[in-house]
């Protein structure tokens, strides 16, 4: 069944996730499938499987047209919650505490899901994880070799999705805050950056700098080659990634577990030490 033309029913805006949203904003606004993969530093595959979905979601067959609607609507200038969608006239008056519950909801999963992300790594390598409030104190400063800095290997990336240059720098502070500098370089020669100070306790801190599609990070250490990074927009998860050190320290994996999917989609980078 295909949308009107003119107008978006509530429905189809629930159907629509945060991510989803996000990349629509961005067709609006004039930008490519790829400009957006740069973007947001994600694969183009992964942007038309998204766009792909809200088509499917919403019964509108053509991704612009989609965004055009959307825009139209104002639902960028709305800021609408899709878990608070307006449903009334299907469900009846919500009690009063419904959003603190459902924002309760949101806590949860944004704490959950580093921990499912590190279970899927530390199982693969038969590594025990220990609880969370057991495992935010297992590195001391000192002796993590996540520290220094790393260099994403491009020539893994395919030609048509690849970036100049991605580098991504940890440090670790006396009071064991990690301090994370990433530089992202689009290929064509934008450049997009992100920093932030984070305890390794699954607090949520915020995130400076440049990349739209964040605004604060969480941190837990199941091992001392190990960290499990959740980034997050507006309270909620955009992503969690799980750096892992090789044995020789000279080469590091990242594992990306994209929020917001039924079956949660696995992508690997590889950067090698530089310092």
């Amino acid at each position: 069944m295909t949308m009107s033309s003119t107008q978006l029913s509530p429905h189809a805006l629930a159907a629509l996730n945060d991510n989803e949203l996000e990349i629509l904003h961005l067709l609006a606004n004039g930008h490519t499938a790829k400009s957006i993969a740069a973007r947001l530093g994600r694969s183009e595959t992964a942007i038309h499987e998204r766009l792909r979905d809200a088509r499917r979601k919403t019964g509108v067959g053509s991704s612009r047209e989609l965004a055009r609607l959307l825009d139209a609507q104002k639902i960028w200038d709305r800021k609408i919650d899709l878990s608070l969608s307006d449903t009334s006239a299907e469900t009846g008056p919500q009690p009063r505490d419904a959003g603190r519950r459902r924002l309760k909801g949101k806590i949860i999963m944004l704490a959950a899901l580093p921990l499912a992300a590190a279970g899927i790594i530390m199982a693969a390598t038969s590594t025990h994880i220990a609880e969370p409030q057991q495992a935010a104190h297992v590195a001391a400063p000192d002796d993590s070799p996540l520290q220094g800095r790393w260099a994403l290997d491009v020539d893994r990336i395919p030609a048509d999705e690849r970036p100049q240059r991605v580098t991504i720098e940890f440090s670790v502070s006396a009071d064991r805050k990690w301090t994370t500098h990433v530089e992202i370089v689009a290929p064509d020669g934008s450049t997009s950056r992100a920093q932030s100070t984070a305890a390794l306790d699954g607090v949520a801190a915020p995130v400076t700098g440049n990349m739209a599609f964040v605004d604060t990070v969480s941190l837990r250490q199941p091992a001392p080659g190990t960290l499990v990074m959740t980034l997050a927009r507006d309270g909620s998860p955009v992503s969690t990634r799980v750096y892992t050190v090789a044995r020789d320290r000279k080469s590091m994996t990242e594992t990306i577990v994209w929020a917001g999917e039924s079956v949660p989609k696995l992508e690997t980078t590889h950067f090698n030490r530089v310092g």
